[in-house]
């Protein structure tokens, strides 16, 4: 089945997801089904702060002034377009990963305590022997309604890209509220936990290989009959 896609991801990752889509010969429709707004945090004292943990772009695009006292801070990123930002804000990239924060997080060498700057909803993490953190919440998703692309939905012709757990139980209650048929839709998620999230129903469920963008937008190339092969670049998420 050709399918059209759908990506509902917040900007600055909406236009970047919908660049690299076209520029490699799909079509592709966005909405942005939330939006990014910062919250009010307080820095700690930066002596006690090691290294920097972050989980995605808006970690940083979001932290606002406190930031300028943490910029001698190495920084731990999640891939490579959380790292882009990192760099751009005039901070050190010490690691970046391919694999979600977790990997990360088990590679930095103890002794180490981190500062971890995210949003409100954040995965759990575990860190290993003798590595400590704290979390700062610096940002939050606000929803907003699916209304302007549900004439797409209803057409039963959408593969619609999945890039949180927030944003597909959103999408799910979206769907419900507007009444359209979860059995006609198709979802990539980016991972298992962002599948889950999303519920049941649907008319297909596909989970890239890999919790990165390229390999959600080659799962998305194999789905619509247009096999081509996209570099395994990883980048970051929330």
């Amino acid at each position: 089945m050709a399918f059209h896609l759908l990506a509902l991801r917040p900007e600055p990752g909406l236009s970047a997801t919908l660049g690299k889509t076209r520029a490699l010969g799909l079509p592709i429709t966005g909405h942005a089904l939330s939006a990014i707004r910062p919250v009010s945090w307080q820095c700690p004292e930066p002596a006690t702060i090691d290294a920097l943990l972050i989980g995605s772009a808006n970690a940083i695009l979001h932290a606002g002034p406190d930031l300028a006292r943490l910029a001698a801070k190495p920084v731990h990123a999640v891939g490579e377009a959380t790292a882009e930002a990192v760099r751009a804000a005039g901070l050190s990239v010490a690691m970046t990963g391919s694999g979600g924060l977790q990997g990360v997080l088990d590679h930095i060498p103890a002794p180490c305590h981190l500062l971890r700057i995210a949003g409100e909803e954040h995965v759990p993490l575990t860190p290993p022997p003798g590595v400590t953190f704290e979390t700062v919440i610096a940002y939050r998703s606000e929803p907003q309604p699916l209304d302007p692309v549900a004439a797409l939905l209803a057409a039963g012709e959408a593969l619609v890209l999945l890039h949180s757990a927030a944003m597909a139980r959103h999408f799910a209650a979206e769907c419900d509220r507007l009444g359209l048929d979860r059995a006609r839709i198709a979802l990539a998620a980016l991972g298992p936990r962002i599948a889950a999230a999303a519920g049941e129903g649907w008319a297909a469920i596909h989970i890239a290989a890999r919790p990165d963008e390229a390999a959600l937008l080659q799962l998305a190339f194999d789905l619509c009959a247009k096999p081509r092969s996209i570099p395994a670049t990883p980048s970051g998420q929330p």
